[in-house]
């Protein structure tokens, strides 16, 4: 046989998580900075804000471990639709509060309700999909997540106003409006989760211990690096409208600058694969990641409109490489039947970057001015180019030259790691390979 496997019947499945992704996380993308504006509205400092935007990724801290281990042994699609509801009733509630801590309470719901959403998705699509389709399933589905923070933002500007005082009103009107986007990913999830999937699952009677799943190597880089890029994307999204009231930049200016941002990543997204033939994973994820840095540094600098959009649109670019090959190295890099441990580890990392970098962004702020988060940043993401640098592994050359994208670059090759991996290994061993071998790569990856 000599055409490309296929997990399932098609990948209308995909198609329809990217769609439900894209609402969702639209919908938090235009909450996030609306929650911002509402809390300015009603008295809050930089420092409050900050506290208010880390609550947001708090509660997912204690829960990520357990819906992952959850999630190895049973199914992911129940996650999705218990998401959606969560992140819906978080902005809604978010807009008809008025205290700080009633804001900050149900944008923790709304959190752990992207949190839910967000594992049950990533390990749909490393259930579903051959080792070969990795890198290209997962960068499609964050063009999900990249929709949702083009559209957000610009929805959130044309919502939010602070003419005449009515900050407050057009902010919770924002928020009120993005639980009814998000309302509308339920639409797409209908079907989503093959039962032939689901059924052939390895099935392990005991649960592989934490300390095995971060001693992969491979894992720790993947999480790392996915924590700094997460953190800058996060506290640009938050942080963003406060420079833009100290640098008088308007609401609805703001909102096209966070989308240029997101469609620039979604511009990186859709070139992935060429890209990781050209240069190879470990060198793509290294010089994204240190560019990012001096980027997000530039951030800071007292520059134009129209120059803050070219940094804001080259820095989209580069962090878009981060998340979709954190994912494949993360999941590469686990032991069989961990591997939604695994992921629900990296979102745990994720979260505790959300938590600490804009706390840690809002005393900055209050104590040194509002661009200096940003120079914070700049120097996590340099630090996360280093562990691109040296996090992935041996570099192997392909044993052709029309290798899939996921054999392109570094490998991660920890001992033990998934069936897929020690395929590769052993064929690159044996010139050639076998028929065995070669069959048993067309197989899907049936782990979680």
């Amino acid at each position: 046989m000599t055409g490309r496997p296929r997990p399932g019947p098609g990948r209308g499945w995909l198609l329809r998580l990217v769609i439900a992704f894209a609402f969702a996380q639209g919908a938090v993308s235009m909450a996030r900075p609306a929650v911002s504006y509402r809390a300015l509205a009603v008295g809050a400092d930089e420092t409050a804000v900050g506290v208010i935007a880390g609550v947001y990724a708090l509660l997912p801290l204690f829960v990520a471990v357990p819906l992952g281990r959850r999630t190895d042994h049973g199914r992911c699609a129940p996650l999705l639709p218990l998401g959606v509801l969560l992140i819906s009733g978080g902005c809604a509630l978010s807009g008809l509060v008025s205290s700080l801590p009633a804001m900050a309470a149900w944008s923790g719901v709304m959190g752990l309700g992207h949190l839910c959403f967000v594992i049950g998705a990533q390990s749909l699509v490393a259930r579903q999909s051959a080792p070969h389709e990795q890198d290209r399933n997962f960068g499609h589905f964050t063009i999900g997540a990249s929709l949702g923070q083009l559209i957000g933002p610009i929805a959130a500007g044309a919502l939010i106003s602070g003419q005449g005082g009515a900050l407050g009103r057009t902010s919770a009107l924002a928020l009120l409006v993005s639980a009814g986007v998000c309302a509308v990913a339920l639409t797409s999830l209908w079907r989503i989760e093959h039962r032939r999937t689901t059924g052939t699952r390895p099935r392990t009677d005991s649960k592989v211990p934490v300390r095995t799943i971060l001693g992969a190597r491979g894992v720790p880089a993947g999480i790392l690096i996915s924590m700094a890029v997460l953190s800058a994307t996060d506290i640009l999204t938050a942080y963003l409208p406060v420079v833009g009231e100290h640098r008088s930049i308007a609401p609805a200016t703001v909102g096209l600058l966070l989308s240029l941002r997101a469609a620039a990543t979604i511009a990186c997204r859709l070139v992935m694969t060429p890209l990781l033939r050209l240069l190879g994973r470990r060198a793509l994820l290294t010089t994204s990641c240190l560019l990012a840095g001096l980027l997000c540094a530039g951030v800071a600098l007292p520059v134009s409109v129209p120059v803050l959009a070219v940094i804001l649109a080259v820095l989209g670019f580069c962090l878009g490489v981060g998340q979709p090959l954190s994912m494949t190295t993360v999941v590469r890099a686990a032991p069989d039947g961990a591997r939604s441990t695994a992921l629900a580890l990296r979102l745990t990392g994720n979260r505790l970057g959300q938590v600490a970098a804009p706390a840690a962004a809002g005393l900055i702020a209050g104590a040194v001015g509002v661009a200096a988060p940003f120079v914070l940043l700049g120097v996590g993401l340099v630090g996360a180019a280093g562990l691109g640098l040296r996090g992935e592994g041996r570099t192997g050359p392909s044993p052709t030259g029309s290798e899939p994208a996921d054999e392109v670059g570094t490998k991660t090759e920890p001992a033990p790691v998934g069936e897929a991996l020690s395929d590769r290994s052993s064929r690159r061993s044996a010139p050639g390979g076998c028929p065995r071998d070669r069959h048993a790569d067309r197989s899907p990856r049936s782990g979680g």
